[in-house]
């Protein structure tokens, strides 16, 4: 990697989708969150603080990806000290396997686990903030009571799920995020959430406990009561503290990469790039049809070992993963790469392959201090349902656990977490944080921050052009979903002949995730920020 090329080539834009900063920045999934970061490491806030702020806001402007009935896992480094925070949210203790219908899982309120995200920030900040609790919630507030503009995207995810909001009984998903007569609202219209501002009032006031215990958790407990679903004031009051865990580390061409440990899934990332090691820098650095090839293999075999090998830390404590991160099986697996499609792998996708949503941002500060955080509802607009009187939608995560074998580490049971794809990501440089990086798309992060590190490392891109470079996602499967018009016709071809399954996607598309990255310079002062142009997200630089 030369990395005067990587930093010194990076240019900010007028379209705010790539910006410079001299003290600290911050990249998210929506303009309005990410001013709030900004706005807090103006104000003397740390990383923590800001990433509270931009978190909490997001629940407000990005309703459609997350919120605070979801959850938020990611990675943090404070004071030399790196950790991944482990936000799972929980089944409830109601949700026993032989009570829950399979077809209850995706919409309507037993698809619903106990949200984790308000604990989560409110843990980060009484863990390592600086500010007032009230003032990182106050931008999510004014958000809230004051609006913003219903994007293109938004107006087109809404008339997506239109069907969807209106098969659910209660309509309450509908009556919060659709109009009075059931229409999506347009592009441009103003969105006022008063519902949602009382409860972030609320537990700006009195803390995160407060969502959980008192009359927040009373209304939630009455609302899945009225509406036959499993979550209780009892499930609530138990509030779901994230967990602190170590992160997992694996070096790529010199670099340390930390990611995030199961539930999540940054072993798969590690897997990949660990496969990719031990191919020429300089092949994976050129556009030649058959780096993609390669490329593609190496995401199949490593999703194929996720699948295979799932882990829970809390399921079984004694047992240690080591296969899937040992550089020896990383050597073997990727001699097993031949010149052609893998046909030893399936050729046809898992049942049920995993198709959530969910959003990412990062900050970083002029302390050292990172963040790396991704939040979710799982699906676009969750479970359709919203919290009556809160005006928040819920998640349906039950869709993320395993039903069939009881065996599974993420089997369905009362108090399991969610299985996970998330993947936020912090490279570091000479021990210091250099990269912080992450995406949503479920099965997608993987291959979508697999590339944009390899285009920064091995093809020495700035992170700008790596996080614009055309995408594509190669499935178990072997269904190819690329931005067809972007790529050169000779390298679609090429890869269709060597038997992939070719899906064309629209040339910038949302299905292929959308990386949020900020990168502290390390020849020269500053912070350099990039926010992907697949949605609606800004990046902003403090000077």
């Amino acid at each position: 990697m030369r990395i005067r090329r990587v930093e010194g080539s990076f240019e900010a834009t007028a379209d705010g989708k790539c910006a410079a900063g001299a003290r600290g920045a911050v990249a998210s999934a929506f303009p309005e969150a990410t001013t709030a970061g900004i706005e807090i490491l103006a104000q003397g806030g740390n990383a923590v603080d800001a990433a509270c702020a931009v978190g909490l806001a997001l629940t407000v402007c990005e309703p459609q990806a997350s919120g605070l009935g979801g959850q938020s896992t990611g990675l943090l480094h404070f004071n030399r000290k790196t950790m991944a925070i482990d936000g799972s949210s929980r089944v409830p203790s109601l949700a026993h396997r032989s009570r829950v219908d399979p077809e209850d899982c995706q919409l309507g309120y037993r698809a619903a686990t106990v949200p984790s995200t308000p604990a989560t920030y409110g843990w980060l900040h009484r863990s390592y903030g600086t500010l007032d609790w009230r003032t990182v919630l106050e931008p999510a507030i004014y958000l809230a009571r004051n609006g913003y503009r219903i994007t293109e995207l938004q107006n087109s995810l809404l008339v997506r799920e239109l069907e969807n909001f209106k098969a659910v009984e209660s309509r309450s998903g509908a009556r919060y995020f659709l109009k009075p007569e059931d229409t999506p609202y347009a592009p441009g219209e103003l969105f006022r959430q008063p519902e949602l501002a009382d409860v972030l009032e609320h537990v700006a006031r009195y803390g995160a406990d407060a969502f959980y215990q008192g009359e927040i958790a009373e209304q939630i407990d009455a609302d899945m009561r009225a509406n036959d679903g499993f979550l209780r004031n009892d499930d609530l009051a138990l509030i779901p503290w994230p967990i602190e865990r170590k992160p997992l580390a694996r070096r790529y061409r010199g670099l340390l990469v930390k990611t995030m440990p199961p539930p999540g899934s940054g072993r798969t990332l590690l897997l990949v790039l660990m496969i990719l090691s031990n191919l020429e820098s300089r092949f994976l650095g050129r556009r030649t049809p058959n780096r993609y090839h390669f490329l593609a293999e190496a995401f199949r075999k490593a999703f194929m070992q996720r699948l295979d090998r799932p882990f829970d830390p809390a399921t079984y404590p004694q047992i240690r993963e080591k296969k899937m991160l040992s550089r020896d099986f990383a050597r073997e697996t990727a001699l097993t790469i031949a010149e052609e499609v893998d046909v030893q792998l399936p050729l046809e996708d898992p049942v049920g392959a995993e198709v959530g949503e969910t959003t990412h941002f990062s900050v970083m500060d002029s302390e050292g201090n990172a963040v790396s955080m991704t939040q979710s509802i799982e699906l676009v607009y969750g479970s359709k349902v919203a919290a009556d009187g809160l005006g928040f939608l819920y998640n349906n995560y039950m869709m993320a656990l395993e039903l069939d074998n009881p065996a599974h580490p993420y089997f369905l049971r009362p108090n399991a977490v969610p299985w996970s794809s998330a993947a936020p990501t912090i490279v570091f440089r000479k021990k210091e944080p250099w990269l912080v990086l992450g995406s949503p798309g479920s099965e997608r992060i993987n291959s979508t921050l697999g590339q944009v590190l390899v285009r920064v490392i091995d093809g020495s891109d700035s992170i700008g052009i790596a996080v614009n470079e055309p995408r594509f996602h190669c499935s178990i499967g072997g269904t190819m979903s690329l931005e067809a018009e972007r790529f050169d016709p000779a390298v679609v071809n090429h890869l269709r002949r060597l038997g992939y399954k070719i899906k064309e996607r629209e040339p910038l598309s949302f299905y292929l995730g959308c990386v949020q990255a900020v990168l502290k310079r390390q020849t020269g002062p500053g912070f350099e920020a990039v926010a992907d142009v697949r949605r609606d997200g800004t990046a902003a630089g403090l000077d």
